[in-house]
């Protein structure tokens, strides 16, 4: 039965530079936006909202959306399911309190579900920053907003 994932990103922004996640998942690593699957009832802010708190202990708000996906992405895990993604610009709403790497990748063991933080700079930012189709037009996205 073919189905649809949706999936909800934040873009969090300092300094000139914005937050990402680098993730061990299914024996692949990943690089994409902090964020994650839309649970049945729940809005797509508030999805947005319960992954930032989850996942990095911060509060968030958001303040735009962004961007939504408008071609068909199969997803990289299932032939089955179609990944709709919807990217919000987000600002924190308090202290950033979570581990922030230096390098990607830089996760305590290499199990499933590892997950470490960077900051990359918006200057530099590019497609080649993100693993998936969605997240590599968010990257250049990124790069022609913050020239």
């Amino acid at each position: 039965m073919k189905s649809f994932n949706v999936r909800v990103y934040g873009i969090l922004v300092h300094d000139n530079q914005v937050l990402v996640s680098d993730e061990y998942i299914k024996g692949m690593n990943i690089t994409k936006l902090p964020g994650g699957g839309l649970e049945y009832g729940e809005g797509t802010i508030e999805c947005v909202i319960r992954e930032f708190k989850e996942e990095l202990n911060l509060d968030i708000e958001v303040e735009s959306h962004f961007y939504t996906t408008d071609f068909f992405v199969n997803s990289a895990f299932s032939n089955t399911n179609q990944i709709i993604s919807i990217y919000y610009i987000v600002k924190a709403l308090g202290n950033f309190d979570f581990k922030i790497a230096t390098e990607p990748f830089n996760f305590d063991k290499k199990k499933e579900g590892a997950q470490s933080m960077r900051w990359v700079d918006l200057s530099k930012i590019s497609e080649n920053d993100f693993t998936f189709v969605i997240d590599k037009r968010i990257g250049e996205m990124l790069n022609n907003k913050w020239k």
